[in-house]
């Protein structure tokens, strides 16, 4: 058997039952663009990440008509909840998913997790009181498990000069996501009241005022789910004598052995440091990310006497379709050629210098109004939106560099069980610091808003501190 696993060093073997050699014949004869397989994994990436974020917009009105909250300040505490428990569930759940992925393959996990998004998204519009709206938040977190591994996915179904862009893809699609989901919640909750001459106040919208942009995401979800069936599994599977002889692990193996190569065990995936430092860092930025995600719309709906924009759903929703097209145009067309020119720690590194003084001009774009307010309250939103992915990105390239194929799924597994418990904490930290700064519009030092802005600056300040060695150690080939 030892002979038989060295062979692939001599010469690639390839198993006519395995769809992962299937695959990688594939990549060794195809040139050109791979538009079919970035347009997969844009859509699937899209379609999860739809859900994730498309209440914020909404969540302020569904929380008061729940009558849960005792005083206006207060519904922020209980919006923070809702939009935790989908991260709660997905980092109970993410490294089971990444180990099932690396043991079954990668689609199965794929196609299980774009159903779920049908189910319990759209059950969570029809939610009638507070823990309703929890449950099926935290079913969905929990029963959806297909980032970490489309991640995986992504890297393997390139050609090494086009991974860089397939992540790239995931995190686009996922930050398009995580704009256009509240853009669609902005324009499409409480239609009935928006757009009376198309919906009834005793129709089935009246009296679920935010289904219908659930409804929405999940007929799309439904259509990807029917996608997902025509996309071919990139692990290998190999099965010869009752055992796994994968080309790819045993090779990278030997080589480390007959090279000398610095790569950790693939037993040691804790101890693998620059996988966990990547992992780190991208929980920290994780963490600031979803907490401003949360804040821009509460703070955008908010009255102007408590420092907020006095936004409606339907105005949050145009800045946030303006965000995510400056994005698009971003990430698919500059962000492959300035990651190669200067790597993805610069790119993090940038990101996080030019975040902080961006978010600190939010409090003084708040004294604005009219066209001025538009303007500058839209340019940033985007560079904010493309500043984050652009850190995301990066960090996703590392983490993926830094292991094989065999372990992929289960390091992006973990990767998103700890991002997912800092973005769980993101909401429910992010609600809880707007109510209290709500209630201290009189102090003198950082009142208001002002305070919420600072402290995602601290986080930032940390997470871009982070990016430096000796503690960000990038795997070196």
């Amino acid at each position: 058997m030892e002979d038989k696993c060295r062979e692939p060093l001599l010469k690639k073997k390839y198993y006519e039952n395995c769809s992962g050699c299937k695959v990688e014949q594939l990549k060794l004869i195809k040139r050109g663009l791979p538009i079919r397989e970035l347009v997969s994994i844009w859509i699937i990436v899209l379609g999860t990440a739809l859900p994730i974020s498309s209440l914020f917009p909404f969540l302020y009105f569904m929380i008061r008509d729940f009558h849960i909250a005792k005083t206006e300040e207060d519904i922020g505490y209980y919006a923070g909840y809702v939009g935790s428990s989908f991260m709660l569930g997905r980092a109970l759940t993410s490294v089971f998913w990444g180990i099932i992925a690396d043991r079954y393959g990668r689609k199965p996990v794929i196609i299980f997790g774009t159903v779920t998004v049908v189910i319990f998204n759209t059950l969570f519009g029809l939610s009638v009181n507070f823990w309703m709206a929890i449950s099926t938040r935290f079913l969905l977190g929990s029963l959806n498990g297909l980032l970490g591994p489309i991640k995986a996915y992504a890297t393997e179904i390139f050609r090494d000069e086009h991974q860089a862009l397939g992540l790239s893809t995931v995190s686009t699609a996922w930050g398009i996501g995580l704009i256009i989901g509240p853009a669609l919640g902005g324009f499409l909750a409480q239609p009935a009241e928006k757009y009376p001459d198309l919906f009834s106040k005793d129709s089935l919208f009246g009296k679920f005022p935010y289904f219908l942009p659930c409804l929405c995401t999940s007929i799309f979800a439904f259509g990807v789910t029917i996608v997902t069936f025509w996309l071919p599994e990139t692990l290998h599977m190999h099965h010869e004598d009752n055992e796994s002889c994968e080309y790819d692990a045993l090779e990278s193996a030997d080589l480390k052995q007959i090279e000398g190569s610095s790569k950790p065990s693939k037993k040691s995936l804790l101890k693998n440091w620059p996988l966990m430092s990547s992992i780190i860092v991208y929980c920290v930025f994780s963490l600031h990310d979803m907490a401003y995600t949360e804040i821009f719309s509460l703070w955008a709906v908010s009255p102007r006497s408590h420092g907020g924009l006095s936004y409606s759903t339907e105005d949050v929703g145009e800045v946030l379709a303006i965000s995510g097209f400056g994005l698009l145009v971003f990430q698919l067309s500059l962000y492959p050629m300035v990651e190669r020119i200067i790597g993805p720690v610069m790119i993090a590194r940038i990101g996080g210098i030019l975040s902080i003084p961006l978010l600190t001009s939010y409090s003084c774009i708040a004294l604005l109004s009219g066209f001025s307010l538009a303007l500058l309250i839209n340019f940033a939103s985007m560079m904010k939106n493309v500043l984050s992915v652009s850190i995301v990105t990066g960090l996703f390239l590392l983490q993926n560099r830094a292991v094989d194929q065999d372990q992929r799924g289960a390091a992006n597994g973990i990767a998103m069980t700890a991002m997912s418990f800092f973005k769980a904490a993101g909401p429910a930290g992010g609600g809880t610091i707007f109510s209290w700064a709500q209630k201290r519009q009189d102090t003198v030092f950082l009142p208001g808003d002002q305070m919420v802005f600072f402290i995602l600056n601290v986080v930032e300040l940390i997470g871009l501190l982070m990016t430096f060695k000796p503690f960000l150690v990038p795997y070196q080939e």
